[in-house]
């Protein structure tokens, strides 16, 4: 199991990521490699999966994308950024994506920024 896999607890396949957001699989795809969404290759099989916590009923955290952006400027990998979202900070308290989740992505944008530095 790789360090990503350990740090989320749920991962959704790109097709039921398709099927929750009423989109065509191909969609996911595309969320994907514009950085709307992050995904990594888990699993026995190695498919590619999105963390649960990425998707917020039936649409993506809306605070995702810019936060994915401020974490690729930093020169942070796709996993890395997973890692980094779902990893506690004491500071914080609590994990970056909890931070998202509650509405918090100034803080959490302004601390991914400070990773580039």
């Amino acid at each position: 199991m790789s360090n990503v896999e350990s740090v989320v607890s749920e991962w959704l396949p790109l097709p039921d990521v398709a099927e929750m957001l009423d989109v065509p699989v191909t969609k996911v795809h595309a969320l994907v490699k514009d950085g709307t969404l992050l995904a990594a290759r888990v699993g026995e099989r190695n498919i590619r999966a999105v963390p649960a916590e990425f998707i917020s009923g039936d649409h993506v955290l809306e605070s995702l994308r810019g936060t994915i952006t401020v974490l690729r400027d930093a020169g942070f990998e796709d996993e890395e950024a997973i890692l980094w979202l779902f990893t506690v900070d004491e500071s914080l308290p609590g994990r970056p994506v909890d931070a998202l989740r509650e509405g918090r992505k100034t803080e959490i944008r302004r601390r991914a920024a400070a990773l580039g530095w």
